[in-house]
């Protein structure tokens, strides 16, 4: 315990005070002559910051070495110390090939460069003569044998291209909360999904689904805790599954300790000033949402605390990633932020997934660090695929403009593809059928983005996630895991599914069917076909496909069965019905039979593929 005496100034009176981790307990009492004068007045403020020092890599490439330097790390912020370690080490189970060299200690370190293709992590931990320590990652890769320094402000790992996201809504798994979806992970990786995405398990009213959050840096108590939440992310893990969590930035809960301190104390309560308030002093918030006040990120210490939460969940715990809850808000508010929330965080994960709920079509958020953005238009929380199934005469052509929209307003960032979140309402198959939802599950997966499955899913589960629910039942009525599962090992095998590439093809009258091209390198790429309707169609694939060797060399890919066209280039399609095709590569297409030679012309008992008369 400690005490100052400052003069006043006016009304005034000013001092700074140096607080600990914790709560610490705040007394200001007014003296006249010496004798106290006056009620004292008591705050509490609550310390999560860490004073440690700041660890930072730079990384610089010769010719021949790949040269680490600790030089711009930093002393810890309120009790600074000399430094007095800088360790190296490499990230376990990360890098492709070996870093001779390593461990080291010392501020600077060369390595000579690796030759292995594939991504690199060296870890730097920086010790103060306090007996403190903070640790950076620096990320490199080599590419055809190059190496080049990993940009994360603007660029992401590679892993992210890959992601296929199960969203885990864990009161949903079982009364128990976290310790049922660790029960469940083995069928989760059996679908082939490599992502997990917890919807909020930070601390918020029993009642609530989660958003409304009352201590970012706490698991809640009612999904069972901090040791089944790091049971979870290390089994996960260790089955080759990466964890994203749900960050609520935007908001915090009206009974939150910070908003219940202003409320009961106005303007002397030392949070006042987080919350976004009217001119009249009113707190601010979104929509109806009268339970979720807005933070104020124009307050330094709100960008300070939600940084801090942030980093302590990949500090702590090894999370790989956030799904940013309202990410536009803090955006309209406070644009510098999310650059500077981002940059932290990759200061000590470099390969994080960093996941904006907003459109992707805003190439802000690429700009400040984040890898993907929601599948919406312009307009704020508008799915790209409203109403789209409403009708299923129109379906194909309200997705063919959909998908031409989002390319042509596309920008650097993934798209975010779902047919079901915890913001859609009702269940896709509640809404379509079991028919449309396998149609629209097979364009999940074979479009570009990062594509996301929502807690059931996979067994047609058809509950609403804000309305009451038990948990959930985990038989499967309608074969809908055994096809997820083809789909998911599908998009696995065939690169050209998981690349950037797309182009919609035009399919004359057939408007019941979406077809689109999926290019790739070299003599392959996929060709997707769907019928969005109760009845038969036909679509004609466009003349330079057939001219480049499509009509007759089809293999699809879901049943392994050779499929050509007619003479008329064109393809029949069942109702509801599903192709998958790649075109044979020119080594791999069977010969024609030859039976006689006259005249320069090539005779077959039966047209067959490459043969021509």
């Amino acid at each position: 315990m400690s005490s100052t005496t400052v003069p006043t100034r006016g009304d005034h009176a000013h001092a700074r005070i140096r607080l600990d981790a914790g709560d610490n307990r705040l007394q200001a009492q007014c003296l006249a002559e010496g004798a106290p004068r006056g009620q004292p007045v008591v705050q509490h403020w609550l310390v999560r910051a860490r004073d440690v020092p700041i660890a930072r890599v730079r990384l610089r490439i010769t010719a021949t070495e790949i040269v680490l330097d600790a030089g711009a790390s930093e002393l810890a912020p309120a009790r600074p110390a000399p430094l007095s370690t800088c360790g190296w080490r490499v990230r376990a189970g990360a890098n492709p090939g070996p870093l001779p060299g390593l461990p080291a200690v010392g501020k600077q370190v060369a390595l000579a460069r690796p030759t292995v293709d594939g991504e690199y992590f060296v870890t730097l931990r920086v010790t103060d003569a306090a007996g403190r320590f903070d640790e950076s990652t620096a990320m490199f890769r080599v590419r055809r044998g190059r190496t080049e320094i990993f940009g994360p402000a603007h660029e992401h790992a590679a892993w992210i291209d890959r992601a296929i996201v199960y969203g885990v809504e864990p009161l949903s798994f079982g009364r128990r909360g976290l310790a049922d979806v660790i029960v469940r992970l083995p069928a989760i990786k059996a679908l082939g999904v490599n992502t997990l995405w917890l919807t909020p398990i930070t601390d918020a009213p029993d009642e609530d689904f989660g958003y409304a959050v009352t201590d970012q840096f706490r698991v809640r108590d009612a999904l069972g805790g901090d040791a089944e939440l790091r049971e979870l992310i290390a089994q996960a893990h260790a089955d080759g599954l990466r964890v994203v969590l749900d960050l609520v930035a935007n908001h915090l809960s009206e009974q939150h300790p910070y908003f219940a301190d202003t409320a009961l104390n106005g303007r002397s309560s030392p949070y006042y000033d987080f919350f976004q308030r009217v001119r009249a002093g009113a707190a601010v918030h979104y929509f109806g949402w009268h339970n979720l006040e807005n933070l104020n990120f124009d307050s330094p210490e709100v960008q300070r605390m939600i940084i801090e939460a942030s980093a302590r969940w990949v500090r702590d715990y090894d999370v790989d990633g956030f799904r940013v809850d309202a990410a536009w808000g803090p955006r309209q508010r406070a644009p510098d932020f999310w650059p500077r929330w981002s940059a932290e965080l990759k200061r000590i994960k470099p390969d994080l997934m960093l996941l904006a709920e907003a459109s992707s079509q805003d190439g802000y958020y690429s700009r400040s660090g984040f890898a993907a953005a929601y599948d919406w238009t312009e307009k704020l929380g508008q799915w790209a695929w409203q109403n789209a199934f409403a009708d299923e005469r129109q379906t194909a052509e309200r997705l063919r403009s959909a998908l031409r929209d989002t390319q042509a307003r596309s920008s650097s960032l993934s798209v975010f593809r779902f047919l079901d979140n915890n913001d859609s309402g009702p269940r896709f198959i509640t809404q379509h059928g079991v028919e449309q939802t396998r149609v629209a599950a097979a364009m999940l997966l074979t479009l570009p983005g990062i594509p996301a499955l929502y807690s059931g899913d996979d067994v047609g589960a058809a509950f609403e996630p804000y309305r009451p629910h038990g948990p959930l039942q985990w038989d499967d009525p309608h074969g809908l895991r055994a096809w997820y599962t083809r789909l998911i090992a599908l998009r696995a095998r065939l690169p050209a599914l998981r690349s950037r590439q797309l182009h919609v093809l035009d399919t004359g009258a057939a408007d019941q069917i979406l077809a689109y091209l999926r290019p790739a390198e070299g003599d392959g790429g996929v060709l997707v076909l769907l019928n969005f309707s109760g009845t038969d169609a036909s679509v004609s694939l466009p003349m330079e496909m057939i001219r480049t060797g499509w009509r007759t060399n089809m293999v699809e890919q879901l049943s392994g069965a050779h499929i050509a066209a007619n003479d008329d280039g064109a393809i029949i399609l069942p109702a509801y019905g599903i192709r998958i095709l790649q075109r044979l590569p020119e080594k791999e297409r069977p010969a024609p039979r030859v039976l006689a030679r006259g005249r320069g012309r090539i005779e077959c008992r039966k047209r067959q593929p490459g043969c021509t008369d």
